[in-house]
This record gives C-alpha cells, structure tokens and sequence, in this order.
C-alpha cells in the first residue's frame, strides 16, 4: 500500500541529499578557485623574493630551505643550463613562456610561472593535484556537519509531514466514527487548504447520497402504500370465491380475482421498471427514432385491437429523413410505450391514437401522441407526472381496457426523459390529450 507520508519523506530525504551534494560540489569548485589565486599568488611572491643579480649555482634547499614539497623550483642561466632545482629527484616540466601556465607532466598537470630575473629564468612550479586536496578539504569541512545534522533533519521532517498528515487521519476518523445511515456534511473548520477539496468532495457525494436515499425512501414507502390496497383487494376476493354458493357467483368471484391479479401484476412491473430507470448512468448509444416508434405501435396494435381504438403511426408532415438520435433504446422504448399506453388507457372505444413527428429546426424533431380522449384538468396537469398521482377520470372516460394505471407510467416517462435532457409535456387540444418529446437530431 503506497504511504503519502513515506513518499514525502524519501522525496524529502532525496531532495536534501541532493542540495547538500550539490553545495559541496559548488564549494568545492569555489574553494579551488580561491586556493587558485592564492598560490598563484605565493609564486609570484618567491619569485619576487629571488635576488636580481646573476648568482652561481646553488645546491637544492640551500638558499630556500622554507619551500614546501608542493612547490618546486628552477632557475636557468642565459644558456639554457638549469643552475637550481629545489627538488633534486623531482621531475618538473620545463616552460619556456613567461607568466602561468598550465604544463601537463609525467606526473599530471602542473601550475607553472615563469619570470626573468637579470639574466636567469625563474621557474616556479605546483601539481595541481595539491590545489585539488586544498580544495576538496575545505568542501568536506564544510559539508560533513550538514551531513551530520542529516538524521536530525529526517526527524523534524517526521514530524512536520505527521503534523501535516493529522488532518486527513482526523477526517478519516470522523468518516469511520459515523453510523451507516449518518450522511450529515462534514465539518471542514480547522481544515488546512489543501484538504478542504477533499472534504467539500466528500460533502457534495454525501448530499447526493443523501438525496438518493431519502428518495428512495420515499419511493418504498410509496410503493408499499399502492401495494396494500390491491393486495387487500386480492384477499377479499379470494375469500369472496371461497363463500360463492353457485357456479355463476363463483366464476363471477374469480373473474374479479383475475382482473385484481392483472392489477397488481401491472402495478409490479410498473414499479420494477421505474426502479431499474433511478441510476443516473445509462449507455447511450445511436438510435433509429422512426422505426423504434414503429416498433412500438406494432406491439401495441393487438390492445388497440382489442380495445377498439384506431392506433397508426402517421405519415403526414414526415419528411423521409433520417432520424438518428443519441439514446438508451431500451429507455425510449419503455418511454414510448408508457405514452402510448397512457393513450390507449384513457382512449374510448372507437377512438383514435395517431403517433407523428413535428419538425422545427435543422436538427429538431418532435415526437407527437395524440388521442382522442377526455385529456386531463388543465389544474392537474402539472402534477400527472409525480409518482402515484392519477387524474381524476369517470369510469366512462376509459378504454376498453377498464382499470385505471398505476400511476406511475407518467413517472416513468419524466425519469427517463429527465436522464436523455428531454423535454416532454402533455397538453389539451380540445379534442384529445397531446403527447410531445423533442429530439435533437444527430449529424449526417
């Protein structure tokens, strides 16, 4: 499991090493270039300090004794004769340039000045290995405390990212301390800049949670108030087909039965298919709109049949273009079908529902229900889509099919709408109830 506090503190340690490697390697370049000019400095300085008249030659060390063994020296006559070496066993190139130069010699390179003095050449030479130890020496001096209080620095770091780190351990506890059914936002007072996405995040998922909980509360208590009713009606009856005392009262008794068992199987279905609508993700794919219309009128043909009602997909105003839509085919259908349903219901015997489409825009078409029915209560249009809300209809008013819905197949259609950002409403026209979905047509 990676650690935040484990990846800062390595980033950490990593970025510390690496400035304390670069600082000894800047002081390192710095301290060579001060040793530099100080021992260019002290050369020219013994070179300086050699007499200006011409002198013979001398044994190494004799006149000089205070040279180092960094330094070596040579002086050379007017012929080209070395008359001095300081180091008698020591190699030490020879430059014939006067002022410094840098000589490699067999023993690596080499810091040379040169100058005359009356009629002899003075020679003053360093490795420059010497100058190197000089410099690394006084970069390890200064880097090796740094190094020292390397391990007190991981501690404060310890700490500091710890102390940083307590406000996400403190909003985990508060998440793991809460009950199951606790979705109340969480306090973000005290909460570092940082955290405070993550905490309004959380607060905005526990809202939507929230939402969905309480309406799906709602949805089962709803449920479970229009299940009660013909599940007690189907108790009756069955008890109503057991006390029949002839044939006639009992074929009566179980034909009631029958139709309060279609009831509830519709009521069932009903809830079941807007249960399976509440997720907020769907797979939207392209969709034919004309010939899944098509298909809808087809199945529901037969009940048009049945109930004596006149159910046709028009052609007017259809103009032959395609009509491709971005959607959950399976979602429109039960669309659809609700609609149309809702038409046949409430459409009486003889009766027309037309299925149609309504063009506006380029990329605008209108899918257009419309039956020949009572239509509904302008007062109780705005509330036909709420979940069990039925309007008010004498039982003249309907179909063949005779029981009134559920009141849930308008629902239906508004989830489903509401999922695709349809806009659908109904409205009177003064011989029916009218129907509209508008698409968005796609591209060609």
């Amino acid at each position: 499991m990676k650690s935040i506090r484990n990846k800062l503190l390595l980033w950490l340690g990593l970025g510390l090493f690496s400035i304390i490697v670069m600082a000894g390697v800047a002081l390192y370049f710095q301290a060579r270039g001060e040793a530099n000019q100080i021992f260019d400095y002290q050369m020219r300085q013994i070179a300086a300090s050699l007499p200006r008249q011409a002198f013979s030659p001398i044994s190494p060390g004799q006149q000089f004794p205070e040279l180092e063994d960094e330094i070596m020296m040579q002086i050379w006559d007017s012929r080209g004769a070395v008359i001095y070496h300081s180091h008698a066993r020591g190699a030490m190139p020879r430059q014939a340039e006067l002022g410094f130069a840098n000589v490699r010699g067999p023993n690596g390179m080499w810091r040379v000045y040169s100058a005359q003095i009356g009629s002899t050449v003075v020679q003053v030479a360093q490795p420059q290995s010497a100058r190197d130890e000089i410099a690394a020496q006084m970069a390890v001096k200064t880097v090796v405390p740094l190094l020292l209080l390397f391990p007190l620095i991981g501690v404060l770091s310890w700490v500091a990212v710890s102390r940083g780190l307590a406000p996400v351990r403190k909003a985990a506890a508060e998440v793991a301390a809460r009950d199951m059914n606790s979705l109340q936002p969480l306090s973000d007072v005290g909460m570092p800049q940082e955290i405070q996405p993550l905490t309004h995040a959380l607060n905005d998922l526990l809202t939507r949670l929230k939402h969905a909980t309480e309406t799906q509360r709602a949805f089962v208590a709803d449920a479970a108030h229009e299940l009660r009713t013909p599940l007690t009606a189907l108790r009756l009856q069955a008890q109503l087909a057991e006390r029949a005392t002839d044939e006639q009262e009992r074929r009566a008794a179980f034909d009631d039965l029958k139709n309060g068992l279609e009831r509830a199987t519709h009521l069932v279905h009903q809830l079941l298919t807007l249960a399976r609508q509440e997720p907020d993700a769907m797979g939207f794919a392209e969709v034919d709109l004309r010939a899944l219309l098509g298909s809808v009128v087809g199945d529901l043909s037969t009940v048009a049949e049945h109930g004596g009602i006149d159910l046709g997909l028009s052609e007017q105003g259809d103009d032959g273009r395609a009509l491709r839509v971005q959607g959950n085919a399976d979602a429109l259908r039960i669309l659809f079908n609700n609609l149309v349903d809702n038409a046949l219901r409430y459409t009486p015997t003889g009766g027309v529902v037309d299925v149609g489409f309504e063009f506006g825009a380029a990329d605008q078409c209108t899918v257009v229900i419309q039956d020949s029915g009572p239509g509904i209560a302008e007062s109780e249009l705005p509330r036909v889509f709420d979940r069990f809300y039925r309007a008010r209809r004498s039982q003249e008013q309907t179909s063949a099919r005779g029981a009134f819905g559920s009141g849930l197949g308008l629902a239906i259609v508004r989830q489903i709408a509401d999922l695709h950002r349809l806009p659908v409403d109904l409205r009177n026209t003064g011989h029916g109830l009218q129907a509209r979905v508008v698409f968005t047509l796609l591209k060609s």
